[in-house]
């Protein structure tokens, strides 16, 4: 059972990721009917705003300390953050230390930003387009962002720590009543789990019960009605596309601690994403979510010694012999709606 619990909570915190990526990509896919292929470069670039924030706040000017010296026994140079001298030592290296959390402010606005040049700039001209020249240039987008990324910041991954109060780790087995140090697990794990609990609830939310999100769900089932109406749709849907930006932006930002921000991390959970997505039933929003912490928590189980003892590489492919199960069943996925992507 403790090994079982384990896995469970193993798979929740890569599930959250997926879901949080696959929630946006179909959020713009049932928006804007547009298949993202970029949408994992707008995760790593969010895990960037965390790195560039750090760096921002960890600016620093040299003094000299008569009271230190060097192994010369000169003088010693002492680095002092700009924030420490402006708002003192403690609240200072407090502002540093939490870093991460709020580079989710920071992101926010790039990311939305970002949305909605990426759509006015890119997307809104391949909107008639078949799906295969969507894929194209969007993955094309996503290399180059890429490519980018790893000029600017280098190639190799770039360690970004989790506030100091959430290092360390939980015993879950005392909560449960196991032996001691039976299912440990890391503070930040838990907290992006429920960090991407309120954020799907958050959105699902804004869909469900703001005005805004009533015409937008109007607007995916039928467009041209409610253009009709006298509603400019469009500029609603471009909302959408930087909202859907953002929530990648914010997932990467809180995803940093947890996988060492890298320039090729987009494109890992790119395809992993997709196939959530698929499996989750192509345009279902409450489809992506359900996949996502399914095949998390599967691909957990999965990479266990034990299950790859008996298949060799089964950690590898699970993910993928799952959606191949359910799609050859459930031709539209788990939650797919008819009509969509069947022209």
């Amino acid at each position: 059972m403790d090994v079982i619990l384990l896995q469970i909570l193993n798979g929740l915190d890569k599930g959250s990721a997926y879901a949080l990526i696959a929630l946006g990509l179909t959020l713009i896919f049932g928006t804007l009917g547009v298949v993202n292929f970029a949408h994992g470069a707008l995760f790593m670039i969010g895990a960037f705003c965390s790195v560039t924030l750090q760096r921002i706040l960890s600016w620093s000017f040299e003094t000299i300390d008569p009271d230190k010296t060097d192994f010369l026994g000169n003088p010693a140079t002492v680095k002092t953050p700009y924030v420490v001298e402006w708002f003192g030592e403690s609240t200072g290296l407090a502002i540093i230390d939490w870093s991460v959390p709020l580079a989710i402010l920071f992101s926010i606005p790039i990311m939305i930003a970002f949305g909605f040049i990426m759509e006015r700039g890119l997307i809104k001209h391949f909107y008639k387009r078949p799906h295969a020249d969507q894929i194209l240039v969007t993955f094309g987008l996503a290399i180059v962002l890429q490519e980018v990324i790893k000029a600017f910041y280098g190639a190799n991954p770039i360690p970004t720590p989790a506030p100091s109060a959430f290092t360390g780790s939980f015993d879950f087995g005392l909560l449960l009543g196991f032996a001691e140090n039976t299912i440990i697990y890391p503070y930040w794990r838990m907290v992006y789990f429920a960090f991407s609990l309120v954020v799907i609830g958050g959105v699902f939310s804004f869909l469900q019960f703001t005005t805004f999100g009533m015409v937008v769900r109007a607007g995916m089932a039928d467009r041209e009605t409610v253009g009709l109406l006298g509603i400019d749709i469009d500029k609603r849907f471009t909302f959408m596309f930087g909202l859907a930006a953002a929530v990648a932006g914010i997932a990467g930002v809180m995803y940093a601690p947890i996988n060492s921000p890298n320039y090729h991390m987009g494109m890992d959970f790119l395809v992993l994403s997709f196939v959530v997505v698929v499996v989750g039933g192509m345009g279902s929003l409450p489809g992506a979510v359900l996949a996502g912490f399914m095949l998390g928590i599967l691909e957990s189980f999965a990479s266990m010694n034990i299950i790859k003892s008996f298949i060799p590489g089964i950690d590898q492919i699970i993910i993928y012999l799952v959606a191949i199960l359910i799609l050859l069943t459930r031709p539209r996925g788990l939650m797919g709606r008819k009509g969509v992507m069947e022209e």
